[in-house]
This record gives structure tokens, sequence and C-alpha cells, in this order.
């Protein structure tokens, strides 16, 4: 047990924290930063099921040694001023949902963000949760920025705040967002987004033989979902909302899954593939969308729009679209408001914990009128 605490501090006032939490991302895009990175990801017991002995003996025998140079050249490729691209939609993120919550009256609220593989950095889930202790939030939402569930992602945050958790003595309050696959504002919120691509790029009156609106998630081994995961689900209810929201027929809309990983069986269709063989079918023109992630990175920048719109045109296609991810859109941060809301209902957020305070009040006064 965690006996450092900070010591009780009677009256003072409790906060409430929200904490939306990503993937991560290197440092810079060097092969060092990359490989500490990838050590810290793959090595994830929840992310690669192989048995630990025989995968860590892959993983640093192989892959630590070969990978990250390759990766470090495909980020280089999406990095900026800013940096990462994940890393600064992610911090925009929380500004403008900190400033759309605290515009609905929600004062007493602490926004901020971590990311799952952060080393023992300050971005870290245990730092963050730390620190939010220090600050004396006692009420703490955790915000999986992970639309669709898996074992290999959302599980992992909350292992990860568990853990923390248990070496407390004076414990916060967690709760947890599982999910938001099916939520309508964040269904509205990624066909707001077609539309406002569309207003610019007009598709042909659908169906259309020759074009295809194409939802790539990133992909789950085909036994994981043997196993009980939900996410393959997930990711087609989604894909169905979206193109029910959109009035889309069925034969314009086409789901597949991306990010391939390692020689197992993956779930199908695969993205690349898929836009190769729409491309030799006759398909002209695919808008292409990854409504799995909340924030561009590289799987949506590097590997969606430049590998597969690469392979799609060389294969004969004419018109390859990315539509960009949710970012910072006004209807994405309002939705995420929304979400967030709900999942806070019955804490204090809009000022002080009122009802503690007027207790202790009530207390004072029965004590004064028995002496």
């Amino acid at each position: 047990m965690n006996k450092t605490a900070p010591a009780w501090r009677h009256g003072t006032p409790a906060k409430t924290a929200i904490v939306l939490v990503n993937l991560g991302t290197p440092e810079a895009p060097t092969p060092a930063a990359v490989r500490r990175y990838l050590a810290e990801f793959l090595g994830d017991p929840r992310v690669v099921e192989i048995p630990r002995p025989i995968w860590m003996a892959i993983l640093h025998g192989i892959i630590l040694r070969v990978r990250p140079k390759k990766s470090a050249a495909k980020y280089a490729t999406i990095w900026d001023d800013a940096g990462s691209p994940l890393l600064v939609h992610t911090k925009a993120q929380t500004a403008a949902l900190e400033r759309c919550l605290h515009q609905r009256g929600h004062h007493n609220l602490i926004v901020t963000w971590a990311m799952r593989y952060a080393g023992n950095g300050p971005e870290s889930i245990p730092a963050v949760l730390e620190r939010l202790r220090n600050e004396n939030a006692t009420r703490i939402l955790l915000l999986p920025m992970y639309p669709q569930y898996s074992a290999s992602t959302t599980a992992t945050v909350i292992d990860q705040a568990l853990n923390w958790v248990t070496s407390l003595r004076n414990q916060p309050e967690l709760r947890y967002v599982r999910n938001f696959a099916d939520d309508v504002g964040y269904i509205n919120a990624i066909a707001d987004q077609v539309l406002r691509h569309w207003q610019h790029n007009p598709p042909p009156p659908l169906p259309d033989q020759s074009y295809r609106l194409v939802m790539s998630f990133h992909g789950l081994p085909e036994r994981n979902l043997k196993l009980g995961d939900p996410y393959f689900c997930e990711c087609h209810k989604t894909s169905r909302l979206v193109a029910e929201a959109l009035n889309l027929p069925a034969e314009s809309v086409v789901t597949t899954f991306q990010s391939r990983f390692g020689k197992a069986k993956w779930v199908e269709p695969y993205t690349e593939p898929t836009l190769i063989d729409l491309a030799k079918s006759g398909v002209k023109r695919v808008d292409v969308l990854c409504p799995g992630f909340v924030a561009d990175c590289l799987e949506t920048l590097e590997e969606i729009n430049m590998e597969v719109r690469a392979a799609y045109l060389t294969a004969g296609g004419e018109h390859f679209h990315y539509v960009g991810c949710l970012n910072e859109s006004a209807t994405w941060i309002e939705s995420l408001a929304d979400l967030s809301e709900t999942h806070l209902a019955g804490w204090p957020t809009r000022g002080y914990d009122t009802d503690m305070l007027k207790l202790q009040q009530a207390r004072a006064k029965s004590l004064g009128a028995l002496e």
C-alpha cells in the first residue's frame, strides 16, 4: 500500500475530473524513440496474446531490431513542428472539451488527458491520476478515446487505472466509459464530417457502381473475435449507423479492417486488398474514413492517406478522397460533452461540493445547539 499519500484535509472541497485517454505516440520520429514506444505497446499482454516467453523472444530478438527504423521513417512523413498529430489533436480536444463543459456551467471540473503507452512519463495514466489526486479530485471519469471496445484497447486503460488505485489508502471514486460505438452524437458527428466533405466533393447520385464510401477500422486477430471480443461487431454497428445517418444504400458502403500485424489471420476484409479489388472492378472513386480513430494519427495519415491511396490509384482507381478524423470539429466536441455529462451524472461539477458543505454547516449548527 502507498503510505506516502497526502494527509487528509478536512473541509477541503472535493473536485471532479475527466481524463481523455488515447493510445500514445513516440516522443520523436526517430528509431530510438519508436523502439521505446513499441517495446511498451507490443509488450502489453493485452495487445499481443502470444505466450510471454515466446513473444518476448520474438519482440526483443527480431521486431525491435527491425521495425523501429521503418516505423520512424513513416512517422517522419506526418510529423510537423507541433509534434505528433495524435498528441496535438488530443491536447486540442481536451482544451475544446474543457471550454465546452465550462460554458455549460461545469466549473468544478478538471479536464485533462493521458496516454496509455507513455512509459513512466508525466503523460502516463498513473502519473496523471496521481496529479489529480494531489489536486483533491475524489471523483475521476476515464474516457478512453476508443469508440469500439476491445480487450486490446479500452481494457488496457482500465487495467492500468485499477492497478494504480489498488496502491492507495484513500481511493478516489472511479468511473469509465466502456464504449460509444453507437452513441447518437458520435454517429452524427461522423455523418456531419462526411457531409461537409461532400459539399466540396459531391459524390455521384447513389447508388452508383463507380463509387464507394469505405469505412476502415483498425484490425484485430480473428482469434480475439472467437474468444468473445466484441470489437468486430461494434465496428460493423458503427458503420451501419453512419450509413443510415447518411441515408446511403448498402451497396455504396464497404467496411474494412487495416493495420494487420504478423502472420495470423485477422478479421476481414483487409483494407488495402479491398481497395485494390475495387479499383480493378471499375470503382473509379472512393471516399475513405476511419471511424475507429477520433484523432488523425499514423494509421490514418500515413497508412490510409498515403499507402492505401497509392495502392488504389496504382490499381486503376481514379479518385481517392480521405475524409479526416473528427479531431476538433464542433459537432464532435459537443457530442463529447454530451457523452461526458451522461457519465458524470450524480457527481457535483457545477460548483463546490455543496451537499457536503451543507452537511458540514448543519453539523456545526447542531454542535453549537448542544453546547
